[in-house]
C-alpha cells in the first residue's frame, strides 16, 4: 500500500510518521525543534525523514506554523531565519520526492475530513487554539487558502476596538483574538483574576474543581470563541467546526460560553444548521492532513 512521509514542523517540536493511503499511521517520531532555527531545522527535518525509512515512499508531507509561497519556501515566524527557507527544493533535492508543504491549519482540517470529526461534510472550519489561533477553512469542497495562502490566520481577528485606559500595550496585545483565547492571553487574564502567575494547566484544574474564577476566566475566553463563531457561521455557514489545539483540553468550560454567543450573535439559519465539536484525532490531524494532500499532489500534480 502506498505510503507518505508526514511531518508536522512546530516551533518547539517537530512530529513525523509514516501514514499509509488508507490513513494508518505508523511509526512515529518526534524531536525538539532547533531553537537556532535556521539550517539547524533543515537539518533535524531530514534526520527525521532518514529515520523514518524513505524507501518505498511514494510522497513527502509537510505543515508548517506559517505561510508557504508557491515556490515552497516558507515563512515560519516562530522559526529564527525562516522569512523564505527553500524548504520544497532542499527536500525534493536530498531525497527524490515529491513534497507537499502546506500551512498547519491547511492540514488539521484536511486531515478531520480525511478521518476524523469532518468526515463526510464538505463545508467545515477547524480552529487551532493553542499558543496561537489558526483556522483551516474547507468550502464547498475545497480548502480555502485566499490569494497569498494567509486565509485562516485568525489569530488577527480584532475583537476590541479600544486599548483599555492605563493599558500600556500595543492593539495587537489587546485587540485581536488571539490575545484573548489562546494559551498565553488565558494565562495572563487568570494570572490577573487570581493576582499571581496562574498558567492554563493549573487554571484548567482549579476549574474542573469548581473554582468560580477560574472558571469564569474560561467563560470570558469562551465569549470571545463564540463571537468569532458566530462571525464564521455568518459568513462561511458551515455544517461543523471543530475545535482542536491545547486549549481544547477545556471542553466544555470553554465551548459551553462559546456556544451561547455563537447562537445569540450568529446568523440563525445558519446557526441551527452547523454543530461545534472537538478533534477526533488531536495531535494525528495535521499529520494525516499532510500525508492526504502529499498523496493528492503526487497523483494529481497539482494542489487539492
Amino acid at each position: 500500500m502506498p505510503i507518505a512521509l508526514a511531518l508536522d514542523l512546530g516551533g518547539t517540536k517537530i512530529a513525523a510518521a509514516r501514514v499509509s493511503a488508507a490513513g494508518v499511521v505508523t511509526g512515529r517520531r518526534e524531536t525538539a525543534t532547533p531553537p537556532e532555527g535556521g539550517e539547524a531545522v533543515v537539518a533535524a527535518i531530514c534526520s527525521l525523514i532518514e529515520k523514518l525509512s524513505p524507501g518505498n515512499v511514494r510522497a513527502l508531507g509537510i505543515c508548517v506554523p506559517g505561510l508557504v509561497h508557491p515556490d515552497g519556501s516558507v515563512w515560519a515566524p516562530n522559526i529564527q531565519g525562516w522569512t523564505r527557507m527553500p524548504l520544497a527544493a532542499r527536500l525534493t533535492r536530498e531525497f527524490q520526492l515529491p513534497v507537499t508543504i502546506e500551512s498547519d491549519r491547511d492540514a488539521f482540517v484536511t486531515g478531520e475530513a480525511w478521518r476524523g470529526a469532518a468526515k463526510g461534510y464538505k463545508d467545515v472550519v477547524f480552529l487551532a487554539i493553542g499558543t496561537g489561533i489558526g483556522a483551516g477553512i474547507i468550502s464547498g469542497g475545497h480548502l480555502v487558502r485566499g490569494c497569498g495562502g494567509v486565509a485562516g490566520a485568525l489569530g488577527w481577528m480584532a475583537v476590541e476596538s479600544r486599548i483599555p485606559r492605563g493599558y500600556e500595550a500595543s492593539y495587537r496585545d489587546v485587540g485581536c483574538l488571539e490575545s484573548h483565547l489562546a494559551g498565553p492571553g488565558i494565562a495572563r487574564a487568570a494570572s490577573c483574576a487570581f493576582g499571581q502567575p496562574v498558567g492554563t494547566r493549573e487554571l484548567l484544574a482549579r476549574a474542573r474543581k469548581g473554582d468560580a474564577t477560574a472558571i469564569e476566566v474560561f467563560a470570558r475566553a469562551g465569549h470571545y470563541l463564540g463571537l468569532v463563531m458566530a462571525n464564521l457561521v455568518s459568513t462561511l455557514n458551515p455544517e461543523r467546526i471543530i475545535v482542536g489545539g491545547g486549549m481544547a483540553a477545556a471542553g466544555n468550560l470553554l465551548l459551553g460560553p462559546a456556544r451561547t454567543t455563537m447562537r445569540q450573535w450568529g446568523q440563525p439559519v445558519a446557526v441551527r444548521q452547523v454543530k461545534v465539536v472537538r478533534s477526533r484525532l488531536g495531535l494525528d490531524a495535521s499529520l494525516l492532513g499532510a500525508a492526504h494532500l502529499a498523496f493528492d499532489r503526487s497523483s494529481t500534480g497539482k494542489s487539492p
